[in-house]
């Protein structure tokens, strides 16, 4: 791992665990010895972390030079707490881990009251159902959204029926009890919805459909308005 990946890292890890985070701690979250932890804690006190402590004692982050201040009101926070919850409640488990992460980043950057205040916060999620977790890797989905390649699906209908297409992949939808991918069909020359539980694999392409992802989907979504 690059020093600059490994620092930035150790500055997630310091944010994230609860202080003071012992040397041994983050040496074994970051799989390196405590002599390296000491030496990448010197650096980005250098770089200008406020992370106070020593070794024997454990590290709590003062002050991040790596996030400028932010200034929320208490709604916002109250916003920011229970959306990300969401997420981390009903997201697959990379969406989840973001949602914790992204949290754990803003809090971060938030005066000692306000970081309080999103610790306590009033608005709270407690979701009964959840989507059935996907089978399919929805990172990789995900990917090929961001860079407008086209997937090659095998696709099980309601009526078992299984079939071979060719898609542009442009949202995944969170419902209630399920997700959906919502897609151009090149087989059927129009838009569908695809329950991600029933697409059996997927492969990449190498067809790439730059720059249509936004026009199609805004194009899909007036459809459904229509509707």
């Amino acid at each position: 791992m690059a020093k600059s990946d490994r620092l930035f890292r150790l500055l997630h890890l310091i944010r994230g665990l609860t202080p003071p985070v012992t040397a041994a701690r983050l040496a074994a979250a970051m799989e390196v010895s405590e002599r390296t932890i000491y030496r990448d804690i010197d650096s980005l006190r250098a770089a200008g972390a406020r992370i106070d402590g020593e070794a024997g004692l454990g590290y709590t982050m003062i002050e991040d030079p790596a996030m400028p201040p932010q200034t929320f009101t208490q709604i916002e926070i109250e916003a920011l707490t229970l959306g990300l919850s969401d997420v981390s409640q009903r997201g697959d488990v990379d969406l989840a881990q973001a949602a914790k992460d992204a949290l754990t980043k803003i809090l971060a950057t938030l005066p000692e009251r306000q970081q309080r205040q999103a610790m306590h916060a009033v608005n709270l999620v407690n979701r009964f159902s959840t989507p059935v977790a996907p089978t399919i890797d929805m990172t990789l989905l995900r990917e090929a959204m961001w860079a407008e390649e086209a997937l090659d699906i095998g696709y099980k209908d309601r009526d078992d029926m299984s079939t071979q297409r060719r898609i542009f992949p442009l949202a995944i939808s969170y419902h209630d009890r399920a997700v959906i991918l919502l897609a151009w069909c090149c087989l059927r020359a129009d838009f569908r919805m695809f329950h991600v539980t029933r697409i059996e694999g997927y492969a990449q392409s190498g067809e790439s459909f730059r720059p249509r992802r936004v026009s199609l989907l805004r194009d899909y979504i007036a459809t459904l308005k229509a509707r």
